[in-house]
Parts: structure tokens; C-alpha cells; sequence
């Protein structure tokens, strides 16, 4: 569990980052679980976007797929949310 002086931290570190997965009409799958997954472990820190035909809003769609990467949901505002879970082989993001 992140504190919320943490989940500050991340959230300003997800200001510059790019969306690079976006939920769509095909819904919460476990292919994009499993690929958001990757994502995580590689970079830790990502922001997922959900569109409107997607039968979602952004944070059902966040609680959904964090429980299912084992995530923390850092922020969500809008159509987007940002994820994180801390990587034991590429630690990146060093929290105080």
C-alpha cells in the first residue's frame, strides 16, 4: 500500500507520460491484463486511457485491472488512469 504522499509523487510523475494502452469496445480482457502487466513490470509507472464505448468508466475500469495486475491506482481523472507497481528486477522509481 502507498502512502498518499507517495501517490503525490507518482501522480507528478505521470504528468509527461504518454497513454500507451486505451480500453476499448472489446472491454477488460485477459490480454490486456496480461499486457498491461508487462508494462508494469517494465516501466512501473503507466497511464491507460478508457473510450466511451468501452461500457466503462475510468474508475471501474482502473479498480477492475489492478486487482487483476495486483496493481495500485496512482490517480484517475476523466477518461484516463495512471497504475503502478513497484518491479523487482528494473526498479525504477525509488519511494521515500
Amino acid at each position: 500500500m502507498i502512502t498518499s504522499k507517495q501517490r503525490a509523487y507518482l501522480r507528478s510523475l505521470s504528468q509527461n507520460l504518454d497513454t500507451i494502452f486505451q480500453i476499448g469496445k472489446g472491454g477488460i480482457t485477459e490480454e490486456i491484463c496480461n499486457q498491461i502487466s508487462n508494462a508494469l513490470t517494465a516501466r512501473e509507472l503507466i497511464k491507460v486511457r478508457v473510450l466511451e464505448n468501452s461500457g466503462y468508466t475510468a474508475k471501474e475500469a482502473a479498480e477492475e485491472i489492478s486487482r487483476a495486475v495486483s496493481s495500485e491506482v496512482v490517480s484517475c481523472v476523466g477518461t484516463k488512469f495512471v497504475l503502478y507497481r513497484e518491479s523487482e528486477k528494473k526498479k525504477r522509481i525509488e519511494l521515500n
